[in-house]
């Protein structure tokens, strides 16, 4: 179902047309979240102000059309899909304004976007959900997201100071205009009536108030927050809390202010092995009461899903059945104060501990163990079954139950077959969360998933008087729970307050009140069998926010939605939608990826789409366009010579044409420095193919690098004879492997031979290229591979800070100078080098906060050049200007920045000589 042609003119008058989607690709990738539910929607709008709200809602409420509001879409409860209009506010409400005690947000902006321009500060917001990467303010608002370490207190709830919204009659208010607690009960009269009963029956219950009181005690996001009523007095005051937590089911949330937190700098981070899990939990109170900010439980079956996964420490690696482990996190304002708190951990005695914790102080080994335990949700999901889907449920338990409750769940876990479920959670708050999989293809498998919820219900609220939801949001698959949890007193005026501020009930209908009892065992998303690739994925949408084409077409996670919406559609042979859908995938999902790989960098277990999309490009090839590929390879030393003759001629043309291919910022390809091969020569430079025909300097790199090796006293030799010599990627980004290998093969010759046989390192001009000689050998067989993995290569980036630095002197420091990291240089792990030869060479480093591909990808952004525009819409406001030097370690991606920018970006070779001389 679409919208009607007149509902659509309707709605281009409220919102511009390139603004609204409605094709069957936008529909299927907007259908699921990372939640379990799959609902289709009838078209998906971006708003970019208040007024557009206003406008929308008006014309939704005349044509009784349900409006889901969608931000990250990390939601795991399904609060986040519908079946009427999804309104995505992920693109245009990002703004962040940062404070000394506070911070200004709008919903579309990340929870790790707003942290970094905190760190100023060296403030932080309260929540730290393990997907704060991903899930935007409106989420961590909308869900009263908490995390590992703010427990109960520096929730969503307990941090915010005022916050803006849009009811759906149209009506804005600003808690943080004291105008607006009088229009408020001036013109919101259905609301502020509801609200003021609730007040009375609460006043005149005892019962009832205790047992909000004593709900809240730990983590629980069950319904609304009913303590709102219980903390503040104003119904305005109350209103704006009862948001917090609402998932857009009584409000557009347009702005927030949120009172911040330390961000203590110093942390020391280790992990407890212990025999059983019931020693683990035995040993919470102790550690939590010694100082540990967090504490993070892991099952056995939680260690043994991740065991496979690169870095993992070795105290996973010893782990046996039965055994559970405490990720311990202690933080300080005060180094000294951290070091005496760890020394007394390690003092504290416990019973089953295995291993006691290596306490590390090192933040890449935190980053790398914190990234073990966020991942474990999508790790699980990777090593599932195929086809199967994958369901994460977030329960809390008083601490002093977690240890009998933990072992009480297992049992079920048990008596209904799943075998491979987790638990793993935040332990000091009695938070846990447990993950089982399973397929829904036929109505046992459904029964059997009913029919364990509905024990679990009973374990969780009857027995041990715990919490449905601690975090994660009601949505709807705790909806039909509610009143269970919360009695129907309480669930009564939860469905009060619904109705006074939404009476069409329009927003998100069926998240949170739903009076099916069955809702969670509905809608519910199948992850058939397709590739490797997607069927690891469980769509947790972790990667979308490096995405070049998130803004454009779609994020990697959209991509594989819709290869598996593909394969539905296959097998239910409808033709006609599968030929719409494979027709706009081949610009949607195959054209405009960058192939970047940078979504394989935040993905919990590695997913690289770029891959997938590089296998799909060559399955669409023609044999004609194969032996074309091949052709170009086998002769690439004449089609250099032809494109920078060509280039060449470009300086011949009037300033306006050179101005409309790059801004002005290039110049014609410069000679490549000619050096002897020595006994001396202690490394050799290649020149990839990108920067002997692209240039926008003075001096060729080659030449740069020369002089700077020979005043750190290094001599280095040019490749020679290099004219057609190419690692391959411009073919392989394309999916022309047989081109790639051919190019690939013949430098590899040359290399071997002029490197004596591999003796002598290589460095690389170009990080992509780096990247990719690195990881080329799947291209190569036989004597050539042999020849490849003799040959070490080196980054440029690497080679400078550890060669020539310590040897180079600064002659005079640049004032300022501004970096673009691209993204080769993070999958090789080099950004702190890269900002460490630029605080050699200048005063001042400044990296924009939104830096990420820039959309070049080689020759991408010459492709597809709205790739770039969109990829760098928000950096380029973020870029100051008049700064003494711009730098980024690619030479396309200078070309692409500087054109962008207006600004001349040059290579790092040019930052360190210009410095230097």
């Amino acid at each position: 179902m679409k919208l009607s042609i007149k509902d659509y003119n309707q709605l281009k008058t409220i919102i511009s047309a390139e603004r609204i989607k409605q094709r069957e690709i936008d529909l299927l990738a907007y259908a699921s979240d990372a939640g379990f539910y799959e609902i289709k929607p009838i078209a998906i709008v971006f708003p970019t102000n208040e007024g557009e709200i206003q406008q929308l809602f008006k014309f939704c409420l005349l044509k009784k059309i349900p409006i889901t509001i969608r931000a990250g879409a990390t939601s795991l409860s399904g609060q986040t899909v519908g079946s009427g209009i999804i309104l995505d506010i992920s693109q245009h409400w990002r703004n962040v304004t940062a404070f000394e005690n506070a911070v200004k947000v709008q919903p579309g902006v990340t929870g790790s976007m707003v942290n970094l321009q905190l760190k100023k500060y060296k403030s932080k917001i309260g929540p730290d959900p393990s997907s704060i990467h991903a899930a935007m303010m409106g989420g961590i608002l909308s869900n009263n997201a908490s995390g590992m370490c703010c427990g109960v207190a520096h929730n969503s709830y307990h941090t915010l100071s005022s916050l803006a919204f849009i009811l759906t009659n149209g009506n804005i208010y600003n808690s943080s205009k004291s105008d607006d607690y009088i229009r408020f009960i001036k013109n919101e009269p259905k609301i502020v009536n509801a609200i003021s009963e609730i007040q009375n029956h609460l006043i005149n219950n005892h019962a009832l108030t205790e047992k909000i009181r004593s709900k809240y005690k730990i983590k629980n996001t069950v319904g609304y927050s009913l303590n709102s009523f219980i903390d503040y007095v104003h119904p305005l005051d109350i209103f704006i809390h009862l948001l917090i937590g609402a998932e857009g089911t009584l409000a557009f949330i347009s702005e927030a202010v949120l009172k911040t937190i330390p961000d203590k700098p110093f942390k020391a981070t280790g992990l407890l092995l212990f025999e059983t899990i019931a020693n683990a939990c035995n040993a919470i109170e102790s550690l939590k009461s010694s100082g540990a900010e967090a504490l993070e439980l892991m099952d056995f079956a939680s260690l043994e899903s991740i065991k496979h996964l690169h870095g993992v420490p070795e105290t996973v690696q010893m782990a046996k059945n039965g055994n559970a482990a405490l990720l311990c996190e202690y933080q300080d304002m005060n180094e000294e104060n951290l070091k005496r708190q760890v020394i007394n951990s390690e003092l504290l005695k416990f019973d089953g501990l295995i291993s006691k914790p290596n306490y590390t102080f090192n933040y890449e080994e935190q980053l790398s163990i914190w990234k073990i335990r966020k991942g474990l949700f999508p790790s699980v999901g990777a090593v599932r079954a195929r086809g199967t889907t994958v369901i994460l449920e977030d329960i809390a338990f008083p601490l002093q139950n977690l240890s009998e409750a933990i072992e009480d769940l297992q049992l079920l876990f048990k008596k209904y077959n799943y075998d491979n479920a987790i638990i793993f959670g935040h332990a000091k708050d009695g938070n846990i969360h447990f993950v089982v999989t399973q397929s829904f293809d036929n109505e046992a498998d459904t029964n059997r998933y009913k029919n364990f919820m509905n024990e679990v219900v009973e374990l969780v609220v009857s027995k041990y008087h715990g919490s449905l939801k601690a975090e994660h949001g009601t949505g709807r698959n705790m909806a039909p729970f509610i009143e269970t949890e919360w009695g129907t007193e309480a669930y009564e005026i939860m469905r009060k307050i619904k109705f006074a501020a939404d009476p069409d009930n329009i927003l998100n209908p069926g998240v949170i009140i739903n009076e099916d009892k069955e809702a969670h065992i509905k809608n519910l998303k199948s992850l058939p069998a397709v590739e490797e690739e997607v069927d690891k994925c469980i769509e947790c949408g972790f990667c979308e926010t490096s995405c070049p084409s998130k803004d454009l077409t779609l994020t990697p996670r959209k991509r594989i939605v819709i290869r598996r919406s593909i394969a539905k559609l296959k097998k239910f042979q409808d033709r006609i939608v599968l030929n719409e859908l494979l027709k706009d995938y081949k610009y949607d999902g195959l054209d405009t990826c960058a192939v970047d790989g940078m979504c394989a960098v935040n993905c919990p277990v590695d997913i690289n789409t770029g891959d997938l999309v590089k296998r799909l490009r060559t399955e669409n090839h023609s044999s004609i366009q194969n032996r074309i590929s091949e052709v170009i390879s086998k002769n690439l030393p004449l089609v250099e010579r032809s494109i920078r003759s060509g280039l060449k001629l470009l300086d011949l043309l009037p300033n306006s044409v050179k101005n409309y291919f790059l801004n002005g910022h290039y110049t014609h390809p410069k000679k490549i420095a000619v050096t002897s091969l020595t006994d001396q020569t202690a490394f050799l430079y290649f020149p990839t193919c990108v920067s002997r025909i692209f240039n926008n300097q003075e001096l060729h790199d080659s030449e740069l690098a020369v002089l700077l090796a020979k005043k750190a006293g290094i001599h280095l030799h040019v490749i020679q004879n290099n004219v057609g010599l190419c690692c391959g990627q411009a073919f392989s980004s394309k999916g022309f492997e047989k081109a790639a290998s051919i190019a690939l093969s013949k430098t590899i010759e040359a290399i071997y031979a002029q490197s004596l046989h591999g003796k002598i390192p290589v460095v690389v001009d170009v990080s992509s290229c780096t990247v990719n000689l690195k990881h080329a050998g799947k291209l190569l067989t036989g004597e050539v591979l042999a020849k490849y993995n003799l040959i070490e290569f080196i980054d440029s980036v690497e080679f400078i800070n550890d060669y020539l630095l310590p040897t180079i002197k600064i002659k005079e420091k640049l004032p300022q100078v501004t970096l673009h990291p691209v993204c080769s240089l993070q999958k090789l792990g080099l950004n702190k080098k890269f900002e460490n030869i630029a605080k050699f060479c200048a005063n001042e480093i400044n990296i924009p906060s939104s830096t990420g591909c820039c959309g070049m990808a080689g020759d991408r952004g010459f492709l597809v050049p709205e790739l770039t525009n969109s990829a760098l819409s928000i950096q380029l406001g973020e870029i100051k200007q008049g700064q003494n030097a711009y730098c980024s370690s690619s030479v396309t991606c200078n070309l692409n920045l500087s054109k962008h920018t207006k600004q001349p970006y040059h290579s790092v070779f040019e930052m360190v000589y210009k410095a230097s001389s």
